[in-house]
């Protein structure tokens, strides 16, 4: 389904469609609670980036591959990224074990435009930018208008007013974010965030640091 950027923006103006009423978690199945059972993917199709390329951490020649679909707007993802991510990082990602593939699967106007600002911005700040939109989640995502404070946020980044608009009318990343979630979602069967696959094994759900280690280190 082609999005338009109306979606995101309303006239000439800035305004972001979610202001009018759109709730901050999404769709009812913008996160999972419970942990689900692993199902095999192909890993080569899997490892096809999208059409801006993929966002990797880590050493791409690790021998363990985490490809990790979320939402911007998911509580789920944010605490992973906040509480568990640390953990895998220094255990895996750090030591060359492992590499974090991210990938966007925005269920909301909000998530769209989080992802849309940390790929306009400069590769170095890709994923510090994803980190401050995590651990600042409530902030923008539950304002009655996130704009100020996603502004704040992509400043950190070298953003000005200007290209912060020009950003979110961009209508080419529009696209290329929202195709990297068609794909999930018809491919991998991906309907819930966050969702991962290790080695093309998928996890859906709030999974901890320990088991994420067990399905990591049965690969080492």
């Amino acid at each position: 389904m082609k999005i338009n950027r109306r979606y995101l923006l309303q006239g000439s103006a800035l305004v972001l469609f979610v202001i009018a009423g759109f709730g901050f978690f999404g769709p009812k199945n913008s996160g999972i609670n419970l942990a689900t059972p692993a199902v095999a993917q192909n890993l080569s199709d899997l490892m096809v980036p999208g059409p801006m390329g993929d966002k990797i951490m880590g050493d791409e020649k690790a021998p363990v591959t985490i490809i990790e679909y979320a939402s911007m707007t998911c509580p789920h993802c944010a605490a992973f990224h906040n509480d568990v991510l640390p953990g895998i990082k220094e255990k895996y990602i750090d030591t060359g074990k492992a590499k974090l593939i991210f990938r966007e699967f925005p269920f909301d106007p909000r998530a769209f435009a989080a992802f849309m600002l940390a790929r306009c911005a400069d590769d170095k700040y890709y994923f510090p930018m994803i980190d401050v939109l995590f651990k600042q989640q409530v902030q923008w995502a539950r304002a009655d208008d996130p704009r100020p404070p996603l502004l704040q946020i992509a400043k950190l980044a070298g953003f000005t007013q200007e290209s912060f608009e020009t950003c979110l009318k961009n209508q080419q990343v529009l696209d290329s974010v929202n195709a990297v979630k068609t794909k999930a979602a018809e491919q991998y069967g991906v309907n819930g965030t966050p969702t991962f696959f290790i080695n093309g094994e998928k996890f859906t759900g709030n999974y901890t640091l320990e088991a994420l280690s067990g399905a990591i280190d049965k690969l080492l």
